[in-house]
C-alpha cells in the first residue's frame, strides 16, 4: 500500500544569489558592459575590477566593435567598490580601481556611461573615464573618498577637473555629498539627461549614429582630445590613405549613407 501523500505544501527551494560579475553582449556594432552585482547595488568587487581591463582589451580587438556602452543592472550604475574588498589581502584595491579606470580611459572606440540610480565612488570613476554620459533623471552621482579617509587617486583627480572644472571637483571630493541630475549637467559631469524609461531608447539611437560615422575621425578626435600632440603627421597620413574624406563626400553629393572603411 503506498504512503499517503502529504497535503503540505512543500518549502521552496532557496535560489543561490548571483555572483557578482560583468557581463557582455555586442550587438550591430555596440558592446555593452553590465556592472552586475544586485545584491550591493552593482558594487565592484575586486575580481570585477581585476576582470575590466581583460575585457575591455578583448573588445577592443573585435572589429565590429565601434562603439562601448558602460552600464548596471536594474535602476542603479553602480554603487561604488564593494567596501568589504578594502578589508582583503592582496592587491591593492585602489589600484585595482585605476587600473581599470585607465583601461576604460585608454579604450580606442567611443564610449558611454549609461547611468541609472546611483553613480557613487567606483562607479563615477568609472563614468567618469568614458568619453560620454547619459543619464535618468533621478540618477545621483558621489566622489566620496573623504567618507572613508582616501586619497583620491591623482589622475582621477585630473580627470574629474577637466569634466567640471577646479571648483566643482572640489566641492564633490571636499564634501562627498551626492548630487542630483541637473546639477551633473550643469557642471559637464552629464551630457544628457532623459526622462525616466527613455534612457535605453536614447543610448541605442545615439551609439547607431556614433556606428555609422567615420571610425577615422573619431579615433584621432579622441587622441586629440585628451592633449596629445606629436601624431597630427600620423593621422595626416591615416586620412590619406584611407579614402574616408572621398567616399564622404561622394555619400553627401549622392544623398546615401556612406561606407566608411578604415579601422584601427
Amino acid at each position: 500500500m503506498e504512503p499517503p501523500q502529504s497535503s503540505e505544501p512543500s518549502e521552496p527551494s532557496e535560489l543561490p544569489e548571483p555572483q557578482p560579475q560583468l557581463t557582455h553582449t555586442v550587438a550591430d556594432g555596440v558592446a555593452t558592459v553590465v556592472i552586475s552585482n544586485p545584491a550591493k547595488r552593482n558594487a565592484m568587487t575586486a575580481g570585477m575590477w581585476r576582470a575590466l581591463p581583460e575585457l575591455l582589451g578583448q573588445l577592443a580587438a573585435d572589429q565590429e566593435v565601434r562603439a562601448l556602452v558602460l552600464t548596471g543592472e536594474g535602476p542603479t550604475f553602480c554603487a561604488g567598490a564593494d567596501i568589504s574588498s578594502l578589508r582583503e589581502p592582496g592587491e591593492d584595491p585602489q589600484a585595482l580601481a585605476v587600473r581599470a579606470e585607465e583601461a576604460l580611459a585608454a579604450f580606442p572606440k567611443p564610449t558611454l556611461a549609461a547611468v541609472r540610480g546611483y553613480c557613487v565612488g567606483g562607479g563615477c570613476q568609472l563614468a567618469a573615464a568614458c568619453d560620454l554620459r547619459f543619464a535618468e533623471e533621478g540618477a545621483l552621482f558621489g566622489v566620496t573618498p573623504a567618507k572613508l579617509g582616501i586619497v583620491y587617486p591623482s589622475s582621477s583627480t585630473r580627470r574629474l577637473v577637466s569634466l567640471v572644472g577646479p571648483a566643482a571637483a572640489k566641492y564633490l571630493l571636499f564634501s562627498a555629498e551626492l548630487i542630483d541630475t541637473e546639477r551633473a549637467l550643469r557642471t559637464g559631469l552629464v551630457d544628457e539627461v532623459l526622462p525616466g524609461g527613455q534612457l535605453g531608447k536614447r543610448v541605442a539611437e545615439f551609439t547607431r549614429i556614433i556606428a555609422s560615422r567615420s571610425q577615422l575621425t573619431q579615433a584621432a578626435a579622441k587622441e586629440f582630445a585628451t592633449g596629445r600632440t606629436d601624431r597630427d603627421t600620423h593621422w595626416e597620413e591615416q586620412a590619406r590613405r584611407s579614402g574616408d574624406l572621398t567616399e564622404g563626400v561622394a555619400a553627401f553629393l549622392e544623398r546615401r549613407v556612406p561606407r566608411f572603411t578604415w579601422t584601427a
